[in-house]
């Protein structure tokens, strides 16, 4: 596009191990780091059940720690049981928790009573992510959860491994999907180069984008831990003879794109709604309980004892909101590899993403009112497999500048199919009306939506389709062509009277929900047969799996 990915110092090149090609059972620690909770929910119970209870003041000090005394043999043996039974529980389960890499799929099977086996095929990977719960992260462990497109529960999550295997094998999966055949004579940096190129310009990169200069330079690392055995020939998805552990071929090197302040963020959850309403509140109660000279002890009691359970579903919804917008952006980071979009945040749990551009369906762009006056916009995005994981997957920026946000949707969109993409996107951004080629909704709407009509608009160009609404919080929709799953036209009754449509793009599931409301009848028409054929044509055009072939990069 008109505006460059800034050219960042790159981490350095790592090391692809091969992934076992025989059945292979994870971690043998894998049980505790995920049953520590059951463990800890036991052990409570257990205290509890046992621990003495006290009715009256009558009992005294002696007596407490004779009971007390009673209690400890009986919580004892309680404790040796509940880990005896955990131990030999877990062993089970890791003993019949395996995985291997196949040549068109990855293989997962687990269960002792009742036998699961699930299969995701490489040429429908969504995305592999590494997560770090807290404790396994204290350990220096990672899940490894892989989303095919497919339905629900179409997933594998191979919990756990050590960090190191667990990107590793990431690397290798994603390296296969994305269509790369790592040979000697290809050169990392090269091809890196030409995808950020390629998403700056919103042209094709140069032909020979992947011949480089070889991987004779390339850093060879420490064999990864628990490595398996295994073999192949030059290629990835073949078998040779290898000993184990011995590095293959450098893994994509990753170009720091962005990464969002921890200051920024903790002012943009202040300047949030929520956070808003909750000190108003505050300050009104305060104000009202000043000037009316009222007992506050008396205030607090009536009010907040009699509404207490009613608050508190609101409560730990705001909390949960805050805790969201913290915990999913703290540490926010966007790289550019040749895999894919690699995200990195998390508080508590630290998620390392890499999701293929091309399996992005729709994106977002929003901003708060409060935000205006900074100019701070936030970027969602559909991502097809993840399901019902979306809250955790679908943020590309939690909140940045309006250029980083352009950027952002360059990263998953590098071809608008504009002359000028990022006037255009900003236009959307904060203009009305007609401006920027967009198709208004129709002045008839003004009846019903008196505030917003001027701000909503749809214009499609030859690769995407965007759509824009919003006075006081600002959202804009961009759904490529080829990503859209149907179309639909809806009317109440309000609006067949005033001759008005709602256009709706389907969309995966996912936080982004494109609706381009109160449009003319008559252009909503139109729209609904021309993005059908647009979607059509985009289809032909696409080749879905391997999505660097499609911004310009070559073997």
């Amino acid at each position: 596009m008109n505006d460059p990915i800034p050219s960042l110092p790159a981490r350095g090149p790592m090391v692809v191990y091969r992934a076992p090609r025989e059945w292979t059972r994870l971690h043998p620690i894998s049980p505790l780091l995920g049953g520590w909770a059951v463990i800890g929910v036991a052990i409570s119970i257990a205290l509890y059940n046992v621990a003495p209870s006290w009715t009256g003041p009558d009992e005294d000090i002696q007596e407490l720690a004779h009971l007390v005394t009673q209690s400890i043999l009986w919580f004892a043996i309680g404790v040796v049981v509940i880990l005896a039974l955990t131990i030999g529980l877990g062993y089970l389960q890791w003993r019949f928790n395996e995985y291997r890499l196949g040549d068109e799929a990855i293989h997962h099977r687990k269960g002792v009573l009742f036998k699961q086996q699930r299969q995701a095929r490489l040429d429908r990977l969504q995305a592999v992510d590494v997560v770090q719960p807290l404790l396994a992260r204290i350990f220096g462990f990672a899940s490894l959860r892989i989303e095919v497109a497919g339905g629900e529960n179409s997933g594998i999550a191979l919990e756990y491994m050590r960090l190191g295997d667990a990107e590793a094998m990431r690397n290798e999966l994603l390296t296969i999907a994305a269509g790369v055949k790592r040979a000697k004579e290809t050169g990392a940096d090269a091809s890196v180069d030409a995808v950020a190129q390629a998403l700056a310009t919103g042209g094709e990169a140069p032909a020979d984008a992947g011949a480089g200069t070889g991987a004779d330079g390339a850093v060879a690392a420490e064999p990864a831990a628990g490595s398996a055995p295994h073999s192949g020939s030059g290629s990835l998805r073949d078998v040779t003879a290898m000993p184990a552990g011995v590095p293959e071929t450098p893994a994509a090197e990753e170009r720091l794109v962005y990464k969002v302040p921890l200051g920024r963020l903790l002012l943009s959850i202040v300047l949030s709604g929520p956070f808003v309403w909750i000190v108003s509140v505050a300050v009104a109660f305060g104000v009202a309980v000043l000037v009316s000279s009222i007992d506050l002890g008396r205030v607090f009691a009536t009010v907040f004892g009699a509404s207490l359970f009613t608050m508190l579903p609101a409560l730990l919804g705001l909390l949960g909101f805050f805790w969201a917008r913290l915990s999913g952006g703290f540490g926010f980071a966007a790289g550019l590899a040749e895999d894919g979009i690699r995200l990195r945040h998390g508080l508590t749990e630290t998620r390392r993403q890499t999701v293929p551009p091309g399996r992005v369906q729709a994106a977002r762009l929003e901003q708060s009112l409060l935000w205006r006056h900074q100019d701070w916009w936030r970027v969602t995005i559909n991502v097809a497999g993840y399901q019902d994981d979306q809250a955790a997957v679908s943020t590309l920026l939690p909140v940045g500048t309006r250029q980083e946000a352009l950027t952002a949707l360059w990263l998953v969109l590098p071809d608008l199919g504009d002359p000028d993409p990022a006037g255009t996107v900003s236009l959307a951004m904060s203009g009305t009306g007609a401006e920027g080629g967009f198709t208004p909704a129709s002045k008839r709407a003004r009846l019903f939506d008196p505030f917003q009509w001027r701000h909503r608009g749809v214009r499609a160009t030859d690769r995407a389709l965007m759509i824009r609404r919003g006075r006081l919080d600002r959202e804009v929709f961009v759904v490529p062509h080829e990503r859209t799953q149907s179309l639909g036209l809806t009317q109440g009754p309000l609006q067949r009277r005033r001759g008005v449509a709602n256009f709706t793009v389907h969309s995966t599931n996912g936080p982004v929900k494109p609706v381009a409301a109160h449009l003319d009848l008559e252009d909503a028409l139109a729209l609904l047969e021309s993005q059908a054929q647009r979607a059509k044509e985009g289809r032909a055009r696409q080749t879905p799996e391997q999505w660097m072939s499609a911004v310009g990069i070559r073997d």
